[in-house]
């Protein structure tokens, strides 16, 4: 500690004048002493916390700066598995404490989506079990919003819970029901460009009046999905595809604004879907992503999907 301030004070005073200015404080320190200290070889420990805090500080910045000590950690052990080489999370959590770098809190976000008449609303299939046993077997809805220089921007996403990939999404200026169809259009469109059937897929959102407008509900049913509403004014009933909001305000719009206006927040979310999709680590996915989570159940084959829903 001692070496370290003089170090840091240095350039403005020079060495002597601080150690001189030191001298008979609790902080006094021989010019021999600093001088063995400066010349001494680096640790075994100090070189490789030196290598390893640089990968970290990568990978912390390249992952939005999100990651707290457990998906650093994963991530860090990931990249370095092909070497041979494990890092113990103690080491992680030491490192980033003493270079000052921490994961992002994140604040439950509001709804926003307006509850619509009760008359000829579907009934809740899923019942707050949000587990599936493959892709396109179950897939979450909702709305936000986002606050911009030039006004509110509103985005829908759809979220497949099998594997937590955004599989279609749209931003727009307005609470429209063609923002949350679009999204809807965005992902029947890429399942099925995949090959995909999605009979039988159940297609779950909250209350709001875009995901029971006829067009919303007739695309659902023209691609073979039953659609399914949560029970008014309970958010626990809708919370997997809540919880994605709340990520994505904490993770790109509080962390990354603030935002001009539309353009520059359509921007940073084909961004943002593009690294939670395909590089963002998913605890509940045994700290994989989505893609990666999807590939794997791909490669399985059907005997393993069939042992799964058994």
């Amino acid at each position: 500690m001692k070496v370290a301030f003089v170090d840091s004070q240095r350039e403005q005073h020079g060495v002597q004048p601080v150690l001189q200015a030191l001298h008979g404080t609790p902080a006094q320190i021989a010019p021999s002493t600093y001088y063995a200290h400066k010349t001494r070889p680096a640790s075994a420990r100090s070189a490789r916390d030196r290598v390893l805090t640089e990968k970290i500080e990568e990978v912390h910045e390249k992952n939005y700066g999100v990651y707290g000590v457990r998906k650093v950690w994963h991530e860090l052990n990931r990249q370095l598995a092909g070497q041979g080489v494990r890092v113990a999370r103690c080491t992680v959590e030491r490192l980033m404490r003493e270079n000052g770098l921490r994961g992002l809190l994140r604040d439950k976000a509001p709804r926003t989506t307006q509850p619509a008449a009760e008359t000829g609303r579907p009934g809740d299939l899923v019942e707050r079990d949000f587990t599936a046993t493959r892709p396109n077997e179950l897939w979450v809805a909702d709305l936000t919003y986002v606050r911009t220089s030039q006004g509110w921007v509103y985005a829908a996403f759809v979220l497949d819970v099998y594997s937590r990939m955004i599989v279609g999404w749209q931003v727009a200026t307005s609470l429209y029901t063609d923002l949350a169809l679009d999204a809807l259009q965005m992902a029947i469109w890429r399942r099925q460009h995949e090959g995909a059937d999605l009979a039988g897929l159940t297609h779950h959102s909250d209350r709001g009046v875009q995901y029971r407008a006829i067009r919303y509900t007739q695309r659902l049913a023209e691609a073979g999905a039953v659609a399914s509403v949560g029970s008014k004014g309970d958010s626990y009933d809708n919370a997997m595809a809540e919880a994605f909001n709340s990520l994505f305000k904490a993770e790109l719009v509080r962390n990354k604004g603030p935002w001009r206006g539309l353009d520059d927040l359509e921007i940073a979310t084909v961004e943002y879907i593009d690294w939670y999709n395909n590089r963002r680590l998913h605890g509940e996915l045994g700290h994989i992503p989505p893609a990666e989570h999807e590939a794997l159940h791909a490669a399985a084959g059907p005997v393993t999907a069939s042992m799964e829903t058994n």
